[in-house]
């Protein structure tokens, strides 16, 4: 089923819903303070392919798992430091490659396998940072 529900913080969400009352499927949630998802939901929560943005100016496009950033995709922070590659929990976690505002990527290049979003180990992850590429375009384009 389709609809439309604003909840008592001015939260709004549109989409689809499934027989327990809970966002599921596509939609998008529009937060009190104007962050917007847009993308896929499962019992309530950030699923599958998705994007969001935020007031400040950051985004994330890629997969999402129980809410949380999980998967491959692309963050954009609202400075222009960007990470594309694999996250786990909500955090940069896997392989991925971090560009700074300038375009460059640091000396040495911060490329390789990061946990907790720091880096431990320099490597060359060259598809994974192109699968997550990828990944943020589709998010993007499912729902445009």
């Amino acid at each position: 089923m389709q609809g439309t529900y604003r909840y008592p913080d001015g939260s709004e969400y549109t989409g689809e819903w499934n027989e327990d009352g809970q966002r599921h499927g596509f939609g998008q949630l529009i937060f009190n303070d104007q962050a917007k998802y847009r993308g896929r939901f499962e019992n309530g929560l950030f699923a599958g392919l998705g994007s969001i943005s935020y007031p400040d100016g950051s985004k994330y496009d890629g997969e999402f798992s129980q809410g949380r950033y999980h998967g491959l995709g692309v963050f954009t922070r609202c400075d222009g430091m960007k990470y594309e590659g694999q996250l786990q929990e909500g955090k940069i976690f896997g392989l991925g490659l971090l560009t700074f505002a300038d375009g460059s990527h640091g000396l040495p290049r911060n490329e390789g396998y990061f946990e907790n979003n720091k880096l431990v180990r320099r490597e060359k992850c060259t598809d994974i940072i192109r699968k997550a590429i990828a990944c943020a375009e589709r998010a993007k384009s499912q729902h445009t």
